[in-house]
């Protein structure tokens, strides 16, 4: 009694339940054309019901707790970019913290940031997706990093997200004694 339950989640493939039930052909009199809709995803989240919930693999006795379904439109490139950068604890400055604990600067150049954009609506998991990309290339650097030596600054550039190649090092110039 009085239990709110609130369920979010990605629910990647839903919209395939919901395209199959509301693309069915219709056939007989007064019937409209057979034309299938072409919907985004965002259009089929808008027609779920509790029938495609439970094809999805939700139990009934949980769906019956669902009497309000409001689904959020994905993240736009803009959200997703404001997400990676404009937070207090947004996943890039992060990495850049633990860069200037080693003494190197990081820097992320506008078309390695569009990338990783483009990488997580690929992937269509939200702004889940965008910590995993960073850490499918950073881990790398981030260990080789102590092992080099007079570096003071690394550049991530686009060519590091897409095609894994080394970022840009910047040596430090030596003080002559």
């Amino acid at each position: 009694k009085n239990i709110l339950f609130i369920v979010g989640g990605a629910f990647v493939g839903i919209e395939k339940i919901v395209a199959s039930r509301v693309n069915q052909n219709r056939m007989g009199f007064g019937s409209e054309t057979s034309t299938k809709m072409n919907f985004t995803d965002d259009e089929f989240f808008a027609q779920i019901r509790p029938e495609d919930l439970l094809k999805f693999g939700l139990i009934p006795e949980l769906i019956g707790r669902l009497p309000v379904i409001a689904p959020l439109h994905s993240l736009s490139e803009d959200a997703l970019k404001n997400i990676l950068l404009k937070p207090k604890n947004a996943i890039i400055k992060q990495y850049k913290k633990l860069f200037a604990m080693e003494g190197v600067e990081l820097e992320f150049d506008p078309f390695a940031i569009d990338a990783i954009v483009k990488k997580a609506v690929e992937r269509k998991t939200g702004a889940r997706a965008l910590r995993s990309i960073l850490e499918d290339f950073m881990i790398d650097i981030m260990y080789s990093i102590p092992s080099k030596k007079n570096i003071s600054k690394c550049i991530i550039t686009r060519d590091v997200i897409e095609s894994k190649k080394e970022p840009i090092y910047i040596e430090e110039k030596r003080k002559s004694a």
